[in-house]
Order: structure tokens, then C-alpha cells, then sequence
């Protein structure tokens, strides 16, 4: 007889302490962190500082962080340091490199703390833990939503030999206030504010893409870390505010491929500052054009069945991005090449356990760990 599934014991987020790291990119002064302390306080933050590295960044004491600069970036990463953006968001993927940990939760310096329609506080990373330390259900969809969520299950007709689910590799949350809009939207709708909390969260469906936005993310750095690239994006680079579509792209078709799951929903947090949106038009224009070609490319991508791990998919995808997309525009030819010099990056970075192992993408990077190893001490804890 079939007993009724009941939720996964979840860590109390503290035990998982020392298994999260908080990645932030910014321009500014991260006094935002005041408002998340009592949130944030226990874990340990990696802050990519973009733009000018001459400038002093200020961190509010109590928090235990690493501090990286443009500076940082050239002298840890050498040659291979072009395959991180510059002045855009999307050098927060640098902190996915260096970091150690398990789970990774990113966030934007304009981003605070939501508040439920009770009043109460949302804890944004205890909610993410949970959808990351739960299954997802990409095979069949279920119409209650995430089934592993206390006082929810699986519904009458949902497959027996479905119900175990996947890993999950991403989860994505989503926003109050301001939405997280395109710039067209942005100019037809100046005034619209997100009101709306929906206490949902589900799986994404395999097959199925989705806009994915880094402001409000957390992943399993172990599953889908290599993944997690924002390509080329700001200084020099032809478009700009695409760098969290992309990852998503890649990311899910390579979950698809690996069988891990994508969920979305809770927990929202609360977006405060508009962008302004004729900037934004400058910068997405190529890329609203561009959209048409890239979405239908993912959906109907395929990736050989040899390739097993997050890396030897990224790598095969940077090969398709070249033969297809190249035809687009010579801009994905560069883009193809920073993919294969992210992987590089991370294999040095994150080597295998075992030295026996082959590290097919592995470059001579001598003094990188002496580097890094000197920016954790000089910044430690504040």
C-alpha cells in the first residue's frame, strides 16, 4: 500500500552556515546590508566591486566578506581575465569562481528585505535553502504546486515512479515593487508596481525556458556552478542586460540535460530602484533583436549523451554557440570563446578531488591560489 509522501526534514538555514556563500556585485557603498542582517550576518559574503578599483568601498563592520576589485580580477585570472565583464552586474560570476561553498545566493545592492501580507519579514536565503535542499518535479507537472512544501503532496494521478523528483540546481526567486521589466515595458509602464505576493513556488518544466533574473538567485554550486556564466556583457561589449537571460538559457537546457530541476517562485524580495529606461533601451536594443534568433537556437538544442557533468556541456554549448549563432552576429563567435576560457578558469579554480583525475581545460595559473588566498586574509572579516 502507498503511504503519503511526506516533507524532506530541513537544516536549520544556520547549520547550513557554513555552506552558503552571499555573491554581490556593486559600484556603490554596500550600506544596503544594514537592512538584511539579521539575515545575512551568519554567512560569508563575496563582494565583486565593479567599476573604478581606486575607490574605497565600505562595508558595514559585523560582517564576515571577501572584497574582490577589477584589480583582483587581472591579477588572479592573468590573460584569462576577459571573460569577466566589465562595469555590468555580470562580474558577480567571478564570486561563483573563487567561492568554496555549496550553495551560492547572489542578490543586488538595491535589493531589501519584503515583507509577507502578514507584516512579516521575509528571510530570502531560508527560503531558497529550502527549495535547494528539496526535489524538483521536471518530468510532470503537479497542479499543487511544489509538492515537497509542508501541508502539500503530490495530487490524485501524479506517476508513483515520479514522485522521488530530481536534484534542484537553481532556485529563482522573484520580486515586489519593481519588476523586473525589459526597457520597452519600462516606458509604457512608468508607474506599475509589482503588489501582487503569490505563495507559490514550482518547478520548471523540462523543455521549457525561462527569463531568469540574478537579482533574487540561488543555486547548487556543485550541480550547476560551471554553468552559471554571465557572458560578455557592459564595457566594450556590444549589448548590455542580457547577462542573466543568457545564464538562464544555458543553465536550463544543461539541467534538462543532466536531469536536475529549476524552481520559481518564493521568496520575493523587494526591488527598489527603477533603471532608467531609455539607457536600458541603449543597451538592450541588439539584444531584443537578437532574442528571436537565441530563443528558438536553446529550445532546440541538444546535447550529446557522453556529456555528464556541467563543464563538458558548457563546452559542447560554446561549439554550437559558434557554428550557430556566430551567423548572427561576430559578436557570439567572442562570446564562444569566453565560454571555453570561463571553463578553463574554473577547472584551475576547482580542481577535481582526485589529482588522478584528467583536467581536460585546465591552464598554468601558478601564483591564483596564493592570490586568492592573500585577498580572503587582507579582507577576513570586518
Amino acid at each position: 500500500m502507498f503511504e503519503p509522501s511526506s516533507p524532506p526534514s530541513l537544516p536549520p538555514p544556520s547549520v547550513l552556515k557554513d555552506e552558503v556563500d552571499i555573491v554581490i556585485p556593486t559600484i556603490r557603498n554596500v550600506d544596503f546590508l544594514e537592512k538584511w542582517r539579521a539575515f545575512f550576518e551568519p554567512y560569508h559574503l563575496i563582494i565583486i566591486q565593479d567599476g573604478d578599483p581606486s575607490k574605497i568601498m565600505k562595508v558595514p563592520q559585523g560582517f564576515n566578506y571577501e572584497l574582490y576589485n577589477r584589480n583582483d580580477i587581472n591579477r588572479i585570472l592573468g590573460s584569462k581575465a576577459s571573460c569577466i565583464s566589465i562595469k555590468d552586474s555580470a562580474c558577480r560570476c567571478f564570486g561563483f569562481l573563487v567561492s568554496k561553498k555549496k550553495y551560492i545566493f547572489t542578490i543586488d545592492d538595491d535589493c531589501f528585505v519584503a515583507k509577507d501580507p502578514t507584516g512579516k519579514e521575509i528571510n530570502a536565503l531560508q527560503q531558497h535553502i529550502k527549495n535547494l535542499v528539496t526535489p524538483s518535479t521536471p518530468y510532470f507537472f503537479n497542479t499543487l504546486y511544489d509538492p515537497y512544501r509542508e501541508g502539500a503532496d503530490f495530487v490524485r494521478g501524479y506517476p508513483f515512479s515520479l514522485r522521488e523528483g530530481v536534484p534542484t540546481a537553481v532556485s529563482h526567486g522573484i520580486w515586489l515593487n519593481i519588476a523586473d521589466y525589459d526597457a520597452p515595458t519600462q516606458l509604457v509602464k512608468p508607474l506599475e508596481r509589482n503588489k501582487r505576493y503569490v505563495d507559490a513556488v514550482m518547478t520548471i518544466p523540462k523543455g521549457a525556458l525561462f527569463p531568469m533574473s540574478a537579482m533574487n538567485l540561488a543555486f547548487n554550486r556543485e550541480l550547476i556552478g560551471p554553468a552559471m556564466y554571465f557572458g560578455l556583457m557592459g564595457e566594450a561589449q556590444p549589448a548590455g542586460r542580457y547577462s542573466s537571460m543568457w545564464a538562464g538559457w544555458c543553465v536550463k537546457v544543461i539541467s534538462d540535460h543532466l536531469g536536475l530541476g529549476v524552481k520559481t517562485g518564493l521568496p520575493y524580495i523587494y526591488h527598489s530602484k527603477a533603471s532608467n529606461a531609455f539607457l536600458n533601451l541603449k543597451k538592450e536594443l541588439k539584444g531584443i533583436f537578437w532574442q528571436e534568433e537565441l530563443i528558438p537556437f536553446f529550445q532546440s538544442l541538444s546535447l550529446p549523451k557522453e556529456c555528464n557533468t556541467p563543464q563538458q556541456c558548457y563546452i559542447e554549448l560554446s561549439k554550437q554557440v559558434r557554428d550557430k549563432l556566430g551567423k548572427v552576429d561576430d559578436y557570439f563567435i567572442k562570446l564562444s570563446d569566453a565560454m571555453v576560457t570561463w571553463i578553463q578558469c574554473w577547472e584551475e579554480l576547482n580542481p577535481p578531488p582526485s589529482s588522478s583525475q584528467s583536467q581536460p581545460f585546465s591552464l598554468p595559473l601558478p601564483t591564483l591560489e596564493d592570490d586568492v588566498a592573500a585577498i580572503i586574509l587582507s579582507n577576513g572579516s570586518a
